[in-house]
Protein backbone atom coordinates (compact mmCIF):
# COMPACT_ATOMS: atom_id res chain seq x y z
CA UNK A 1 0.00 0.00 0.00
CA UNK A 2 1.39 3.37 -1.05
CA UNK A 3 1.44 6.25 1.38
CA UNK A 4 1.54 9.85 0.17
CA UNK A 5 3.54 11.92 2.63
CA UNK A 6 2.24 15.40 3.30
CA UNK A 7 4.63 17.63 5.24
CA UNK A 8 2.63 20.82 4.79
CA UNK A 9 1.41 20.86 8.40
CA UNK A 10 4.88 20.87 9.99
CA UNK A 11 5.80 24.54 9.50
CA UNK A 12 2.51 26.00 10.82
CA UNK A 13 2.75 23.69 13.84
CA UNK A 14 6.28 24.75 14.82
CA UNK A 15 5.17 27.31 17.47
CA UNK A 16 3.06 24.65 19.19
CA UNK A 17 5.88 22.11 18.93
CA UNK A 18 8.28 24.69 20.39
CA UNK A 19 6.04 25.01 23.45
CA UNK A 20 6.18 21.26 23.83
CA UNK A 21 9.97 21.36 23.54
CA UNK A 22 10.09 23.96 26.33
CA UNK A 23 8.28 21.51 28.60
CA UNK A 24 10.66 18.72 27.58
CA UNK A 25 13.73 20.86 28.31
CA UNK A 26 12.23 21.95 31.63
CA UNK A 27 11.80 18.31 32.63
CA UNK A 28 15.35 17.50 31.55
CA UNK A 29 16.95 20.42 33.42
CA UNK A 30 15.01 19.97 36.67
CA UNK A 31 15.43 16.17 36.68
CA UNK A 32 19.13 16.57 35.90
CA UNK A 33 19.84 19.10 38.66
CA UNK A 34 17.73 17.51 41.39
CA UNK A 35 18.39 13.93 40.32
CA UNK A 36 22.16 14.48 40.22
CA UNK A 37 22.14 16.18 43.64
CA UNK A 38 20.11 13.35 45.17
CA UNK A 39 22.26 10.78 43.35
CA UNK A 40 25.43 12.33 44.83
CA UNK A 41 24.00 12.10 48.33
CA UNK A 42 22.96 8.48 47.79
CA UNK A 43 26.42 7.60 46.43
CA UNK A 44 28.18 9.18 49.42
CA UNK A 45 25.86 7.34 51.81
CA UNK A 46 26.49 4.04 50.03
CA UNK A 47 30.24 4.50 50.13
CA UNK A 48 30.84 6.21 53.47
CA UNK A 49 27.60 6.08 55.46
CA UNK A 50 26.62 3.73 58.27
CA UNK A 51 25.78 0.21 57.13
CA UNK A 52 22.08 0.62 57.86
CA UNK A 53 21.81 3.80 55.78
CA UNK A 54 24.03 2.36 53.06
CA UNK A 55 21.75 -0.66 52.80
CA UNK A 56 18.67 1.57 52.67
CA UNK A 57 20.24 3.66 49.90
CA UNK A 58 21.12 0.48 47.99
CA UNK A 59 17.52 -0.74 48.25
CA UNK A 60 16.27 2.62 46.95
CA UNK A 61 18.62 2.46 43.97
CA UNK A 62 17.80 -1.16 43.16
CA UNK A 63 14.07 -0.49 43.44
CA UNK A 64 13.92 2.44 41.01
CA UNK A 65 16.33 0.80 38.58
CA UNK A 66 14.26 -2.39 38.55
CA UNK A 67 10.85 -0.95 37.69
CA UNK A 68 9.82 0.66 34.38
CA UNK A 69 9.86 4.46 34.47
CA UNK A 70 6.35 4.56 33.06
CA UNK A 71 5.08 2.84 36.22
CA UNK A 72 6.81 5.42 38.40
CA UNK A 73 5.13 8.18 36.41
CA UNK A 74 1.74 6.50 36.83
CA UNK A 75 2.29 6.05 40.57
CA UNK A 76 3.22 9.70 41.10
CA UNK A 77 0.23 10.89 39.10
CA UNK A 78 -2.41 8.47 40.39
CA UNK A 79 -1.29 7.22 43.80
CA UNK A 80 0.55 10.19 45.29
CA UNK A 81 -2.58 12.41 45.38
CA UNK A 82 -4.41 9.58 47.17
CA UNK A 83 -1.64 9.31 49.79
CA UNK A 84 -1.47 13.09 50.26
CA UNK A 85 -5.24 13.28 50.74
CA UNK A 86 -5.01 10.67 53.47
CA UNK A 87 -2.16 12.51 55.17
CA UNK A 88 -3.61 16.01 54.91
CA UNK A 89 -7.31 15.25 55.14
CA UNK A 90 -7.95 17.42 52.07
CA UNK A 91 -10.26 15.41 49.77
CA UNK A 92 -9.62 17.79 46.85
CA UNK A 93 -5.83 17.79 46.92
CA UNK A 94 -4.30 16.78 43.60
CA UNK A 95 -0.94 16.67 41.86
CA UNK A 96 -0.69 18.12 38.37
CA UNK A 97 0.93 16.17 35.54
CA UNK A 98 3.98 18.48 35.46
CA UNK A 99 4.82 17.97 39.14
CA UNK A 100 4.06 14.26 38.95
CA UNK A 101 6.41 13.91 35.98
CA UNK A 102 9.18 15.90 37.68
CA UNK A 103 8.97 13.86 40.89
CA UNK A 104 8.95 10.57 38.98
CA UNK A 105 11.93 11.55 36.83
CA UNK A 106 13.94 12.85 39.80
CA UNK A 107 13.34 9.67 41.80
CA UNK A 108 14.20 7.38 38.91
CA UNK A 109 17.16 9.32 37.55
CA UNK A 110 18.73 9.79 40.97
CA UNK A 111 19.10 6.00 41.18
CA UNK A 112 21.08 5.93 37.93
CA UNK A 113 23.09 9.02 38.82
CA UNK A 114 23.95 7.39 42.14
CA UNK A 115 25.61 4.46 40.41
CA UNK A 116 27.47 6.76 38.00
CA UNK A 117 28.76 8.93 40.85
CA UNK A 118 29.63 5.89 42.95
CA UNK A 119 31.66 4.45 40.08
CA UNK A 120 33.31 7.82 39.53
CA UNK A 121 34.34 8.15 43.16
CA UNK A 122 35.60 4.57 43.22
CA UNK A 123 37.73 5.29 40.15
CA UNK A 124 39.79 7.83 42.11
CA UNK A 125 42.76 6.23 43.85
CA UNK A 126 42.21 5.71 47.56
CA UNK A 127 45.47 7.49 48.27
CA UNK A 128 43.82 10.78 47.30
CA UNK A 129 41.41 10.49 50.23
CA UNK A 130 44.22 9.47 52.57
CA UNK A 131 46.34 12.41 51.47
CA UNK A 132 43.49 14.81 52.12
CA UNK A 133 42.89 13.44 55.58
CA UNK A 134 46.61 13.66 56.30
CA UNK A 135 46.31 17.40 55.65
CA UNK A 136 43.59 17.64 58.30
CA UNK A 137 40.53 17.54 56.04
CA UNK A 138 37.34 15.78 57.04
CA UNK A 139 35.81 13.09 54.84
CA UNK A 140 33.30 15.55 53.37
CA UNK A 141 36.03 18.11 52.71
CA UNK A 142 38.13 15.48 50.96
CA UNK A 143 35.17 14.53 48.83
CA UNK A 144 34.36 18.15 47.99
CA UNK A 145 37.86 19.41 47.20
CA UNK A 146 39.90 16.34 46.27
CA UNK A 147 37.85 13.33 45.15
CA UNK A 148 34.76 14.74 43.42
CA UNK A 149 36.61 17.05 40.98
CA UNK A 150 38.61 14.07 39.74
CA UNK A 151 35.59 11.77 39.79
CA UNK A 152 33.52 14.27 37.81
CA UNK A 153 36.06 14.22 35.00
CA UNK A 154 36.10 10.41 34.97
CA UNK A 155 32.34 10.07 34.95
CA UNK A 156 31.56 12.93 32.52
CA UNK A 157 30.98 10.61 29.50
CA UNK A 158 28.55 8.48 31.51
CA UNK A 159 26.77 11.58 32.77
CA UNK A 160 26.27 12.87 29.23
CA UNK A 161 24.95 9.48 28.12
CA UNK A 162 22.54 9.46 31.04
CA UNK A 163 21.27 12.93 30.12
CA UNK A 164 20.68 11.66 26.58
CA UNK A 165 18.67 8.80 28.07
CA UNK A 166 16.80 11.28 30.27
CA UNK A 167 15.81 13.32 27.23
CA UNK A 168 14.34 10.22 25.61
CA UNK A 169 12.64 9.17 28.85
CA UNK A 170 10.71 12.45 29.00
CA UNK A 171 8.63 11.26 26.05
CA UNK A 172 6.89 8.83 28.43
CA UNK A 173 5.04 11.67 30.15
CA UNK A 174 2.48 11.57 27.34
CA UNK A 175 0.73 8.83 29.36
CA UNK A 176 -0.41 11.47 31.89
CA UNK A 177 -1.36 13.94 29.13
CA UNK A 178 1.56 16.29 29.74
CA UNK A 179 2.17 18.36 26.65
CA UNK A 180 5.86 17.72 26.04
CA UNK A 181 7.46 17.74 22.57
CA UNK A 182 6.47 14.15 21.77
CA UNK A 183 2.93 14.71 23.03
CA UNK A 184 2.63 17.95 21.07
CA UNK A 185 3.75 16.19 17.90
CA UNK A 186 1.16 13.48 18.44
CA UNK A 187 -1.64 16.00 19.04
CA UNK A 188 -0.82 18.01 15.93
CA UNK A 189 -0.51 14.84 13.89
CA UNK A 190 -3.96 13.69 14.98
CA UNK A 191 -5.50 17.11 14.37
CA UNK A 192 -4.04 17.43 10.87
CA UNK A 193 -4.38 13.80 9.88
CA UNK A 194 -0.60 13.63 9.46
CA UNK A 195 0.36 11.41 12.38
CA UNK A 196 3.11 9.57 10.49
CA UNK A 197 4.71 12.82 9.32
CA UNK A 198 4.69 14.42 12.75
CA UNK A 199 6.09 11.34 14.45
CA UNK A 200 8.84 11.12 11.84
CA UNK A 201 9.63 14.80 12.40
CA UNK A 202 9.74 14.24 16.17
CA UNK A 203 12.03 11.24 15.64
CA UNK A 204 14.37 13.37 13.51
CA UNK A 205 14.56 16.05 16.21
CA UNK A 206 15.28 13.50 18.95
CA UNK A 207 17.86 11.83 16.69
CA UNK A 208 19.67 15.12 16.06
CA UNK A 209 19.82 16.11 19.73
CA UNK A 210 20.75 12.65 21.00
CA UNK A 211 23.40 12.19 18.30
CA UNK A 212 25.03 15.44 19.42
CA UNK A 213 24.97 14.17 23.00
CA UNK A 214 26.53 10.84 22.03
CA UNK A 215 29.23 12.65 20.06
CA UNK A 216 30.00 14.80 23.11
CA UNK A 217 30.21 11.70 25.33
CA UNK A 218 32.61 10.04 22.88
CA UNK A 219 34.76 13.18 22.77
CA UNK A 220 34.94 13.35 26.56
CA UNK A 221 35.81 9.66 26.77
CA UNK A 222 38.67 10.05 24.29
CA UNK A 223 39.87 13.15 26.13
CA UNK A 224 39.92 11.25 29.42
CA UNK A 225 41.81 8.38 27.84
CA UNK A 226 44.43 10.78 26.47
CA UNK A 227 44.79 12.40 29.89
CA UNK A 228 45.89 9.03 31.32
Amino acid sequence: MNYDFDWSGIIPALPYLAEGMKTTLLLVVVALVLGFALGCMLAVVRLYGPKSLAKLAAEYVNFFRAIPLILTIFWMFLLMPFVLRKLTGDPYLTVGPLYAAIIALVLAESAYFCEIVRAGISSVKSGQMAAGKALGMSTLQCLRWVVLPQALRNMSPSLVNQVVGLLKDTSLVYVISLNDFFGAAGQMGLRNGQLVEFYLFAAAVYLAICSAGVALANYLQKKNQQAY
